[in-house]
């Protein structure tokens, strides 16, 4: 006897976007010294016809009310690298921009590849796997 395939929630959310009919989902990665960068990278994507979602703000050298408290900026810094994974979760393939890649970039990479993300590089020479 033959058991129906279960589907996991990565197929599930795969078959969602199908049946909705979206577009690619590209999340960006990169340090946040590319902020320009990334948001040059984020017009050049939804121009190709890409949804587009990137990294928070910076908070880290921005003075912000957020930041302001270094308990909440510790706190603040926690949940917004739960939802830049969850954001990587959500994406069809991750965009790495800059020509640097710091230890938080090099996580998110080690991350995607770990989901089996394809991953583009703006600078394709600063791939850590290349």
């Amino acid at each position: 006897m033959s058991y129906p395939h279960l589907l996991t929630p990565e197929e599930k959310l795969a078959d969602a976007k199908t049946l909705l009919n979206l577009p690619p989902v590209v999340v960006i990665c990169g340090s946040i010294r590319f902020t320009t960068e990334m948001t040059e990278a984020d017009l050049r994507e939804t121009k190709a016809g890409r949804i587009v979602v990137q990294p928070a703000g910076d908070t880290k050298t921005s003075p912000h009310e957020l930041s302001s408290d270094p308990l909440e900026a510790e706190t603040l810094k926690v949940r917004l690298g739960d939802l830049h994974r969850a954001k990587i979760r959500l994406a069809d393939e991750v965009l790495v921009v800059g020509d640097y890649i710091g230890d938080s970039t090099r996580v998110e990479i080690a991350y995607a590849r770990s989901l089996g993300k394809p991953i583009r590089f703006t600078h394709p020479e600063v791939d850590p796997d290349a």
